[in-house]
């Protein structure tokens, strides 16, 4: 029997097992690379991006901004999708208004080579091409409840006034004007200014988001006109016919009105003169005993005539006194008489 010594042995494994098991390492990774990696299928979502939209054009329907794609392929090259930003393009470069239909096929999606698509959802879009336009709306108000007993709404005053928005023609064409939610004036005395949201449609939100304006609440005291003839006394030196009452008009909140107080009676008539014109201006003057204020609109007779004051006679002085009354004489002339001229009388 022929005994193997360890030398032999060495060189057998050396012959033999080495080149056989790095052979077949190297046939594992390249089938490995090539064919034997396992495939999964899995569905992917796939952002959709809209390229070249004209400036006059926007798309005024709602949209799917994915679409669902099932795929299979090697697991390394479905986890890297994630990082090549695959997107579905549409290119609207010679869109026109109008509703286009985009057809998602394999082939209008970029993914990389072993990737094969076996499902796309939806299988088309539907886009509404439509103008684009800008139109300006008015703001109304809309209120609720009433002011306080004796008050009113004088004025209710928003800002902005009116809001411009651009946006799809056929969209905008369908309001005239935009509203405000519901403003709760119930119990107000005094002027108030309150932040208020607009009450908006869907559609007019996807243009300019929601939006609040400012209310400008004016609440004043509810007045009436009246019309008064108070007692009226004429002051010394005033011109005859003087009338002996005054016709008043005075703007009085309704709420004294309710409680049947007599105006009149807290009406005071004045005169205030004024000498430089000779002249009395006739005022009233609301007490002050009223709790609500009495504004005076018109007075008849405004203005009263006074009686012109008798100008004093004239004061003469010293000199003009003793002139009074005296003669007047003419200048004595002191040019000499002609016949006596030469010193001497003249022979016959």
């Amino acid at each position: 029997m022929k005994i193997l010594n360890l030398s032999s042995i060495r060189r057998f494994i050396a012959k033999e097992w080495v080149p056989s098991l790095i052979s077949l390492f190297l046939a594992v990774v390249l089938w490995y690379n090539v064919g034997g990696e396992q495939t999964v299928d899995t569905s992917v979502m796939i952002p959709v991006e809209v390229l070249n939209l004209p400036r006059e054009l926007v798309i005024s329907n709602q949209f799917k901004r994915e679409i669902e794609v099932s795929v299979n392929g090697p697991r390394s090259l479905i986890a890297e999708l994630e990082n090549r930003q695959i997107s579905r393009q549409i290119n609207l470069s010679d869109a026109t208004p109008g509703t286009r239909v985009v057809t998602n096929d394999v082939s209008s999606i970029d993914f990389p080579r072993g990737i094969d698509v076996l499902r796309i959802q939806p299988t088309s879009i539907i886009l509404s091409l439509d103008k684009l336009v800008k139109k300006t709306f008015p703001i109304n108000p809309v209120t609720t409840g009433t002011p306080m007993v004796g008050y009113i709404l004088k004025r209710l005053k928003m800002d902005p006034e009116v809001i411009s928005i651009t946006g799809p023609e056929t969209v905008l064409s369908q309001y005239e004007v935009l509203r405000t939610k519901v403003i709760n004036i119930a119990g107000l005395n005094r002027s108030v200014q309150t932040q208020v949201p607009l009450d908006l449609e869907p559609a007019i939100v996807e243009l300019i988001g929601e939006t609040t304006i400012t209310a400008d609440i004016s609440i004043g005291l509810e007045v009436v006109q009246k019309e008064y003839n108070l007692p009226f006394i004429p002051p010394a030196g005033s011109v005859e016919k003087t009338p002996n009452k005054v016709r008043v008009i005075a703007s009085v909140p309704q709420y004294l009105i309710d409680q049947k107080i007599t105006i009149e009676d807290f009406l005071q008539v004045l005169v205030v003169v004024d000498e430089e014109n000779n002249r009395g201006i006739v005022k009233v003057i609301p007490g002050k005993e009223l709790d609500l204020p009495v504004e005076i609109v018109q007075i008849d007779p405004e203005v009263i005539q006074l009686k012109t004051k008798p100008e004093a006679e004239p004061v003469l002085g010293p000199v003009a006194e003793e002139s009074v009354g005296e003669p007047q004489t003419a200048p004595k002339d002191n040019t000499p008489d002609p016949k006596s001229r030469g010193g001497g009388a003249q022979p016959e």
